[in-house]
């Protein structure tokens, strides 16, 4: 299975198309969203999508109620703080933040951690895989990327989305 994962998108909205054309390519059958989608006009392009989308909110999204509102109108799920997913065998834990994930990653509950907040692309194995797709928006380090997983071998791609 194909996962595409993102993160801090931060109303990027051109770039979150981007990512969507992406995902939609590559028949990813799970997305991930790492938090920071900033306001609910952000998560609009994600409709596209034909597969399940699994978010968490980050420090930037204040307008909880309203990305909440959008998520439950896309039949997609976002949590407060950490969101757990099963895909096939693989044991997935979602959060924003990187001191919470190291942690995750550190037991045995996931086969796979996924974290945002730093806008670094971080790819690396503790206990379990702990990977942060970089940032979907661009603002911060002026590359805007997205990562395609498999499922199966744990390999992940990395995908600038210039």
């Amino acid at each position: 299975m194909k996962i595409g994962l993102m993160a801090d998108s931060h109303d990027h909205v051109p770039n979150v198309e981007k990512a969507v054309d992406v995902f939609v390519r590559e028949r990813v059958e799970l997305v991930l969203h790492a938090g920071d989608f900033v306001a609910p006009f952000a998560v609009a392009p994600l409709a596209r999508l034909d597969c399940e989308v699994v978010a968490v909110f980050g420090n930037n999204d204040g307008e909880r109620l309203g990305l909440q509102r959008r998520f439950d109108q896309l039949g997609a799920r976002v949590e407060p703080n950490v969101a757990t997913v099963e895909a096939g065998d693989l044991r997935i834990g979602v959060t924003h933040y990187p001191e919470v994930a190291e942690p995750m990653a550190q037991g045995d509950a996931f086969d796979l951690v996924v974290y945002g907040h730093t806008h670094q692309i971080d790819d690396r194995t503790l206990a379990s895989r702990i990977v942060n797709p970089g940032e979907t928006g661009g603002w911060l380090t002026g590359r805007a990327t997205v990562m395609i997983l498999d499922s199966e071998s744990l390999m992940a791609e990395v995908v600038d989305l210039g």
